[in-house]
């Protein structure tokens, strides 16, 4: 099996996995009890937001654990909005943002916000003078994200969040970093960010876990309302194994940031290279994460192809999966043709992704287009 969908998720490291049994198994207790078994999980739930904070630089800041990115941003987006919004009420946000970002960002439209959404200019560029230039003295918050999930594009969040900050001091920002953390060297303070969200499942820890980064000082109103848990931000009783699996996922990463990204730069000049040969056209930009790539096959549906690789199982995303095989809108915004986006696979690297892995899958799209292209025009005739 060849596993290029890395975005979409990742498979469990062995730390996180032990993590979690630990936890399940030997520290079980409720982290809200009293008693020595409750000390013990509450322990581990404080050992994994300080280890979440350190591997963001270490800046005084709260870390709430959530179900994931998609509430994580949610409860950023809302609970920002909450405090900030009730005299200034402009929001902005890109054209390329996670559906978990847009959602919110539009509800908070149809609740009497006015929302700026910048547009790729005819470059397909999401520039810094662009995002700075949407805000002004009515903005409560600015969300953007780091790196998109559909093309590894990374967007200049430091440069534009650091002049919004120095121009607009209440302005808000947030950060959806899921497809930046701990793949590239990401510091809090450098962002310029007052909150982040983080996904656990993307970085070899389990699904149903992520966080939400919030800088010291600033206020964010719950969504959820019940015991007071997490500071009542987010209250529920707080799952143990799912965290301290994050945590330990987190701690094992850290050490081998660089040599990581250097083995995802060398991946990625490989496979744009064997992929071009192949007769694909590599949709993604020079200078995005290494980790993601996103190519197309001109003439072959992107679904079509994604079954004929899996049936080499060489596993590829015809895009983000939150969309469930719906039109993409970002690489419409990213000014790609209706051709090439129909046509268009992601394919997101690990650390165990070889040479020889590349070889497969440009072996696959060769096969492809001799054979599908092949029959698409029989059956046209």
């Amino acid at each position: 099996m060849i596993y290029l969908d890395n975005a979409a998720t990742t498979k469990v490291c062995r730390e996180a996995a032990d993590a979690a049994l630990y936890a399940m198994t030997e520290v079980f207790g409720n982290p809200s009890s009293l008693h020595r078994l409750g000390i013990e999980a509450e322990k581990l739930i404080s050992f994994s937001a300080e280890m979440i904070s350190e591997a963001l630089g270490g800046q005084q800041a709260e870390v709430i654990f959530t179900s994931g990115a998609t509430e994580s941003s949610n409860l950023a987006i809302f609970g920002l909005a909450e405090n900030y919004g009730r005299r200034k009420k402009k929001i902005v946000t890109t054209a390329v943002e996670h559906p978990s970002v847009l959602g919110p960002m539009k509800k908070l439209k149809e609740k009497g916000y006015e929302l700026t959404v910048v547009e790729p200019d005819e470059n397909g560029e999401i520039t810094e003078d662009a995002l700075v230039s949407a805000v002004d003295g009515d903005t409560c918050l600015v969300s953007a994200m780091l790196v998109n999930n559909e093309t590894g594009y990374i967007l200049p969040i430091e440069r534009a969040f650091s002049r919004i900050k120095k121009l607009y001091p209440d302005c808000m920002t947030h950060c959806d970093c899921v497809q930046g953390f701990m793949k590239l060297p990401i510091k809090a303070k450098a962002l310029s960010a007052d909150a982040i969200s983080l996904s656990g499942h993307k970085i070899y820890a389990p699904k149903g876990v992520g966080a939400l980064w919030i800088k010291k000082g600033v206020r964010v109103s719950p969504t959820a309302f019940g015991g007071g848990q997490q500071n009542g931000i987010r209250p529920g009783t707080e799952s143990v194994p799912l965290i301290y699996a994050f945590a330990k996922a987190v701690e094992t990463l850290v050490p081998t940031l660089s040599e990581r990204y250097g083995h995802a730069c060398k991946i990625r000049d490989y496979a744009v290279k064997k992929l071009s040969e192949a007769g694909a056209v590599i949709n993604s930009r020079s200078g995005g994460s290494p980790y993601i790539i996103s190519v197309s096959l001109p003439q072959i549906r992107s679904e079509t192809l994604l079954h004929f690789l899996e049936q080499r199982e060489i596993y590829v995303s015809s895009g983000s999966a939150c969309s469930k095989g719906k039109k993409s809108e970002v690489l419409e915004a990213f000014r790609l043709s209706d051709g090439i986006i129909d046509s268009t696979v992601r394919i997101s690297t690990s650390p165990k992704t070889s040479e020889s892995d590349i070889d497969a899958l440009a072996e696959g799209f060769r096969e492809a287009s001799k054979t599908l292209v092949k029959t698409s025009k029989i059956r046209r005739i």
